[in-house]
């Protein structure tokens, strides 16, 4: 009987009580995974197309696009699963891989903003030996390694996870599994799967946010040691872009643990709704800051569609 009610699938939760919005809240979602879709592809297309794109930045930009629309198709066929078809279900070896993407993408993103970070500042203090500093060889390096860091650190908790004895209810707070959710529903001594994402939080979102700080305390006094405003000011337009993706993540992500961490009191449907704004707004936010405050991908949309009217 026990070991039946182990092996059950886990069920999802879309919003609870509002179940009969369910159509038209799905409805919204869904435009939102379309213009997440749209805008981080059309990013990929034009740094893999326009050549004036071949640079680490943009570089570094496409593994930034990559990484949003990895957590957009991981979390997508399910929440619209939920939400449109009422299809709770979803297998325990389905959720965990899901758990394992969702996890490790966050990770994979925390890094790629760190070498970005860290590409504005080889850039602004060392402008003559940017392209000798980063090559393309070091910057397959930096891109394979923020890939491995988040792949394989979340492996320990989800292997354990998987060899978890679940008898208790089933039911998931979420559209998507999310380890410090499934972890709830296990009957087992979870000290480890506990400990190990404070330690891991600690070691990779903590770290990686001070180093950036850090970063950019460096460059703002580079740039104030520059003569003329005009310099500074572009020197520091650069940066916008790279600044503001970094606040988004962060901010949603501290939102995120504050409410998890205290929000005993919060009504559940903030938990899910706060859920979701950390992992559409990012995705979603990101394409138009580059498109908006970036002039190089602005000439390369507008090349596109010049080279197209012809």
């Amino acid at each position: 009987m026990w070991s039946n009610i182990s092996a059950a699938p886990f069920l999802l939760t879309g919003f609870p009580g509002l179940e009969i919005l369910h159509p038209w809240i799905s409805l919204g979602f869904f435009i939102i995974y379309v213009f997440i879709l749209l805008g981080n592809g059309t990013l990929l297309f034009l740094i893999r197309e326009d050549h004036t794109l071949h640079e680490p930045m943009y570089y570094f930009l496409a593994i930034l696009a990559a990484t949003d629309l990895g957590v957009t198709l991981t979390t997508m066929p399910t929440v619209l699963g939920v939400l449109w078809l009422d299809h709770r279900e979803i297998s325990q070896g389905a959720c965990y891989f899901q758990a394992y993407l969702i996890h490790s993408l966050s990770i994979v993103e925390s890094g790629v903003l760190l070498v970005m970070a860290y590409d504005r500042f080889i850039a602004i203090r060392n402008p003559l030996r940017y392209t000798s500093i980063l090559t393309n060889a070091k910057v397959v390096k930096l891109g394979l390694g923020v890939l491995m860091r988040g792949f394989t650190l979340i492996v320990p908790i989800i292997i354990t996870l998987s060899g978890f004895p679940y008898c208790r209810s089933h039911v998931l707070s979420h559209a998507f599994c999310l380890h410090q959710d499934v972890i709830k529903l296990a009957c087992a001594d979870t000290t480890f799967n506990r400990l190990y994402p404070i330690a891991l939080v600690s070691l990779t979102g903590f770290l990686d946010s001070m180093l950036i700080l850090i970063s950019y305390i460096l460059i703002l006094k580079t740039v104030m040691g520059i003569a003329s405003g005009k310099e500074q000011a572009k020197a520091l337009n650069t940066c916008v872009s790279h600044i503001s993706s970094a606040l988004v993540f962060y901010v949603t992500v501290i939102g995120l643990t504050l409410i998890h961490r205290f929000g005993k009191y919060v009504p559940q449907v903030a938990h899910v709704i706060m859920s979701y704004v950390y992992f559409l707004f990012p995705p979603f936010v990101n394409p138009i800051t580059y498109s908006v405050k970036t002039k190089q991908i602005q000439n390369a949309i507008n090349r596109f569609f010049s080279f197209h009217r012809i």
